[in-house]
């Protein structure tokens, strides 16, 4: 059965009306590596293979981006939902700053990707606006702004006068980070699969996996919903969330749902000082950005529970909740919501991905972008595990593999 992902009314698939279609699976195949799942894990993953020489066969058992990729809100960001500093209190801190790098690094992998892809992706490079939620957190705050500097990580503090000179609200203190961005994640998926498939990444959609063996060789055959049969020998299982065959016995990780609301373009965005990416410290947080054709998106009100809302009363409570504080925030913008979505995320409890190779299981691995950074993970993990499946050596791996040591003490 497949897992919904979302309810509402989807913002980015109005942004593309000429969406290519691929066909399903029509014969028996063979490849190096066969990738199940077409959202931006998967997707991106098979670009990076194809595009360092090693095609791949792409499986998705419904439409490229159908799943949480329409519902994601495109901010990318090298923080994390742990800061840097209480991440070095749980792994160490050549481990946190190294993981840290590669999410920077991961946004500059982006920057080349977008560069050469055959469609506008709206990718922009933004400023963030990480500010306290009250008082009580400026402590916690100020701690995380010294260890993003010591290691060397373009950040300033802002105090309450510093935020009120360039925006219309006021909050005790604010990080400003540089080197994030934003982008439209679905114009960019959609973006990648046809670069990928020009570099020779073969892509079948509704065509789901129903089976997984192992042959005497050690490959795989992978058996199919429509009758055909693909051997491979290694496997990117890139399906979003926990697949049904870890549950329970790999992951330690929660499934909730979070809530967007998008409005109709806003007459005067002037006082949105260069069009930051905002979010707080509070948990679960709000974060708000625009978009090219001058929308706002605020999502938040997270809940802790694993599907979406399916009534449309139940979940415009919500929305219009996030509706009116846009204008707690800028009190000039009231243009009406256009669009609202409630949809699901994940959340490992060490606040990690999980990317790597089946410790049980050689040559099958995992991209599961668990987290608010989940496309930034994307992109760390489709360059990881391409080195782990070319035999090198990845630093990142021990941080976000399967058998890490933080996932002991959760």
């Amino acid at each position: 059965m497949t897992k919904e992902l979302h309810s509402g009314s989807l913002y980015w698939p109005a942004t593309l009306t000429d969406v290519p279609s691929y066909p399903p699976l029509r014969a028996d195949g063979k490849a190096e590596t066969v990738i199940i799942g077409g959202g931006m894990s998967g997707v991106v993953c098979g670009y990076v293979l194809a595009k360092s020489g090693m095609p791949a066969i792409l499986l998705e058992q419904g439409k490229i981006t159908g799943g949480s990729t329409s519902a994601n809100t495109g901010l990318l960001q090298f923080s994390n939902d742990i800061m840097l500093s209480d991440l070095i209190g749980q792994i160490g801190e050549s481990a946190a700053v190294a993981f840290y790098r590669a999410c920077k690094e991961a946004i500059e992998q982006l920057v080349h990707m977008v560069q050469a892809l055959p469609v506008d992706a709206s990718f922009k490079r933004r400023s963030s606006l990480y500010y306290a939620s009250s008082e009580q957190d400026v402590p916690k705050l100020t701690r995380e702004w010294d260890a993003l500097r010591r290691y060397g990580f373009d950040a300033e503090l802002w105090d309450a006068g510093d935020i009120a000179k360039r925006f219309p609200f006021v909050k005790p203190k604010a990080i400003v980070t540089h080197g994030d961005a934003e982008i439209n994640p679905y114009r960019f998926i959609h973006g990648i699969a046809q670069a990928g498939t020009e570099a020779g990444l073969v892509i079948h959609e509704q065509t789901k996996m129903v089976s997984c063996t192992i042959d005497a060789g050690g490959g795989y055959t992978i058996r199919t919903d429509n009758g055909f049969e693909i051997k491979a020998r290694n496997i990117v299982i890139a399906v979003g969330y926990e697949p049904e065959q870890l549950r329970g016995k790999l992951l330690k990780a929660n499934l909730n749902r979070t809530f967007v609301a998008v409005t109709e373009p806003q007459k005067d965005l002037s006082a949105w000082h260069e069009r930051f990416l905002l979010w707080e410290t509070a948990r679960p947080y709000l974060y708000l950005r625009t978009t090219p054709d001058d929308r706002v998106l605020i999502g938040g009100l997270d809940e802790e529970e694993p599907q979406p809302v399916q009534g449309n009363l139940a979940r415009r409570r919500r929305t219009e909740k996030l509706h009116g504080l846009i204008r707690t925030f800028f009190p000039a913008l009231d243009a009406p919501l256009a669009y609202e979505w409630c949809g699901t995320f994940g959340e490992s409890r060490d606040n990690l991905p999980f990317i790597g190779e089946d410790p049980l299981r050689k040559r099958i691995y995992y991209c599961l972008g668990y987290g608010g950074n989940g496309s930034v993970y994307s992109i760390l993990g489709a360059h990881l595990l391409r080195d782990l499946i070319l035999g090198y050596d990845n630093p990142i791996a021990r941080i976000v593999g399967f058998e890490r040591a933080a996932l002991a003490d959760v």
